[in-house]
C-alpha cells in the first residue's frame, strides 16, 4: 500500500508541474515583478534614485542620470549594469524596486 501512495505522490506532483510549466515557459525574461511603489529610473531624479535604491548613493544616481540622457533612456533593467559603478549584485538587489515607464 506504500507503494501506492509513493506513486500517486510521484503523479500529482508531475501532473502539477506539467500543467505549471507553460505559464512558466511564457513569462517574458526580462520581466520585472515591480513594486507598487516602484522608482521610475527613465524618469526620477538623481535625489529620488539615490533614496530609492541600495546601494546606490548620489554619485551612482548621477552617472545612471547621465547614462539615460546619453542614451536615451533604460529599455531593460540589466542595462543599469552599463552603468560605472552599477554591477549584477545592485541590480539584483534593486529589480523590484525599478520600474521603467
Amino acid at each position: 500500500m506504500k507503494s501506492l501512495k509513493a506513486w500517486t505522490f510521484a503523479f500529482i506532483s508531475a501532473l502539477f508541474i506539467l500543467t505549471a510549466a507553460p505559464q512558466i515557459v511564457l513569462a517574458e525574461p526580462d520581466a520585472v515583478l515591480e513594486a507598487p511603489n516602484a522608482i521610475n529610473i527613465n524618469s526620477a531624479s538623481a535625489q529620488e534614485i539615490s533614496e530609492a535604491l541600495t546601494g546606490v548613493g548620489p554619485a551612482k544616481a548621477e552617472a545612471i542620470v547621465a547614462w539615460r540622457e546619453e542614451f536615451g533612456g533604460f529599455q531593460h533593467v540589466e542595462e543599469l549594469e552599463e552603468v560605472k559603478g552599477i554591477g549584477p549584485s545592485i541590480v539584483e538587489k534593486n529589480k523590484a524596486k525599478i520600474s521603467l515607464n
